[in-house]
């Protein structure tokens, strides 16, 4: 899933899901985010085992692209058999040219700037988290054994990822039944606590069974976020405008907050100013857990289950006290 098609997929697997069943489908979407992780510490442990790191460097690199070009086709030919997630109706209508100017960036900033701003929060302590947990976590543990034992790094670290990956529907499924207002509250209280073991705990451990313990149990934590926050964000936002007010929402907030976690991090190790960086990520999911207690909630009225009641509240200015239903 390329980052930039992070609204598209992720509309996409909510309005397809079946809605007693939209936690677990739409967990999918990081099932396959967290998929490319696995296969990365998969071709390297291989690499690992068979070769050298001298032979790495020169062109065992080079594997990852290729298994990346074929992944692309592979993209490519799903989205191009994938079934219409709108209604026959409201296709024809587009085609038709009977709905029209809706869905700008405009529109988007002036009409829905509350559901932007909600969607940007919600992302912005998943997000840091994400990337500092799911790629520094395992950087800090075959750092720790790299002069002792390679192999056991690369293995602990690939293991714990499948277990990331496979837990995602899991915790879908869950969510389901208990409310994705409380899998988010979970992340986040677990995000705020947790943080500081990861990143001082965890570079100092080198009992292997211990170590792996560790850095799951932050996985654990961060599938509050990661297997659900797809439709979270969705719903929040009517069908004409639901893509581009996800993907704008995601996008501001993973690159100021996501992408940039592991370059701030190993800055922070560089420079011997690790607690300021702890004190980053905590920060920015305790704010997030502040959103996620106050402006959600479990099963309400949104715009996926309920646009009738949803038009009525803006109508009405009642969504400007409502909590947003998720």
């Amino acid at each position: 899933m390329p980052p930039g098609e992070y609204g598209t997929s992720a509309t996409y697997l909510t309005e397809a899901a079946v809605p007693r069943h939209r936690g677990f489908l739409a967990s999918f979407h990081y099932v396959t985010l967290v998929g490319g992780h696995v296969l990365a510490q998969a071709l390297f442990l291989m690499l690992l085992l068979g070769t050298s790191y001298e032979a790495i460097g020169e062109w065992g690199w080079r594997l990852a692209f290729l298994l990346g070009g074929v992944g692309a086709l592979v993209v490519l030919w799903m989205r191009r058999t994938m079934d219409e997630s709108m209604s026959p109706e409201a296709l024809q209508s587009v085609k038709k040219g009977a709905t029209t100017g809706s869905g700008s960036m405009a529109e988007l900033f002036s009409s829905y700037w509350k559901e932007l701003l909600a969607c940007f929060l919600v992302t912005m302590g998943g997000t840091v988290a994400f990337y500092a947990y799911s790629i520094n976590g395992p950087n800090i543990v075959k750092a720790t054994f790299s002069d002792s034992s390679p192999i056991t790094g690369s293995v602990i670290s690939l293991t714990a990822l499948i277990v990331l990956m496979v837990l995602q529907p899991a915790r879908g499924y869950i969510s389901d039944r208990v409310g994705r207002r409380s899998l988010l509250v979970f992340f986040g209280v677990g995000g705020v606590l947790f943080t500081w073991i990861l990143f001082f705990v965890l570079p100092g451990v080198t009992n292997g069974f211990l170590s792996f313990a560790i850095l799951t149990l932050g996985f654990i934590i961060l599938t509050g976020y990661t297997s659900i926050n797809a439709v979270v964000k969705a719903v929040m936002f009517p069908t004409h405008i639901r893509a581009l007010g996800v993907g704008v929402g995601y996008a501001i907030a993973n690159s100021c907050f996501g992408g940039t976690a592991p370059l701030f991090y190993a800055a922070a190790r560089s420079s011997g100013h690790v607690l300021l960086f702890v004190i980053y990520v905590t920060t920015l999911i305790g704010a997030s857990l502040l959103v996620y207690l106050f402006l959600l909630r479990n099963h309400g009225a949104n715009w996926l289950d309920a646009p009738e009641e949803m038009r009525r509240r803006r109508d009405s200015k009642e969504h400007r006290t409502f909590p947003m239903g998720v």
